[in-house]
C-alpha cells in the first residue's frame, strides 16, 4: 500500500484496485437512493463540479464527507478510469460510487493527504444534459504544495428532478505524450 504515499490520484484508485479481490471489482454494489443534496451543490453543471472537487479534497487523517458524495450522483453512476502499466497495455476500471468510496476511502486514511482542484473547464449543454471537460491538478503534501498530477475529468451530467446529477466520471492523467490540451486549461467558459 506504498502508493498510497508517492503517487497521485490515479494511482489511489489503482492500487486499490489491485489490492482488491478480483471478485470484489467486478461485483457490484446495490445502488441506494443518494443522501439529500445541498441544494448550492446541485444547483449548476459550476456548482457540482466545485462540489466533487471539494468533497474528495483533504488530508491524510481527515475523513471525507461520503454522503455529500453520494448526494451528487445517481446510484446508477460510474467513475471510469484507463490504467496504463509499464509496457503499454490498458486495463478499463469502471465503478460504482459505492465502490469507489469502499476502495478508495482508506487511502485518503492512512496514505498521504489529497487535494485536487480544477485549472480549467469547457461545458457543452443541450437541454438537461452537460458534459465538463474539466481540467485539474492534483497535490498530495500539502494544499498548497507541489502539484504531484494533472489531468482531465470528463464528467456527464443531467438535470433531472429541478438539480444536476453526476451520471459518469471518466478520468485520465496527463502524460508528456498526452498533454492538456490549452483550451481546457483557459478560464471556464459556457
Amino acid at each position: 500500500m506504498h502508493t498510497w504515499l508517492y503517487t497521485g490520484r490515479l494511482a489511489l484508485l489503482a492500487a486499490a484496485l489491485a489490492c482488491a479481490p478480483l471478485g470484489a471489482q467486478q461485483q457490484a454494489t446495490a445502488p441506494a437512493p443518494p443522501p439529500a443534496a445541498n441544494p448550492a451543490d446541485v444547483a449548476s453543471p459550476e456548482a457540482i463540479v466545485t462540489a466533487l472537487y471539494d468533497v474528495i479534497s483533504g488530508p491524510a487523517a481527515q475523513a471525507r464527507d461520503w454522503n455529500r458524495m453520494r448526494s451528487l450522483y445517481r446510484p446508477d453512476a460510474r467513475l471510469s478510469l484507463v490504467q496504463r502499466g509499464p509496457a503499454g497495455q490498458e486495463r478499463l476500471h469502471s465503478l460504482g460510487v459505492e465502490d469507489f468510496i469502499r476502495l478508495v476511502g482508506p487511502g485518503y486514511q492512512t496514505g498521504a493527504g489529497f487535494w485536487e482542484r480544477e485549472l480549467g473547464h469547457r461545458i457543452d449543454r443541450f437541454g438537461s444534459v452537460a458534459h465538463v471537460f474539466s481540467a485539474y491538478e492534483t497535490r498530495r503534501a500539502a494544499a498548497d504544495g507541489p502539484v504531484a498530477e494533472r489531468g482531465i475529468n470528463s464528467i456527464q451530467l443531467v438535470h433531472y428532478e429541478g438539480r444536476w446529477w453526476v451520471t459518469n466520471l471518466v478520468f485520465d492523467g496527463e502524460t508528456p505524450a498526452n498533454p492538456i490540451p490549452p483550451e481546457y486549461l483557459a478560464p471556464a467558459n459556457q
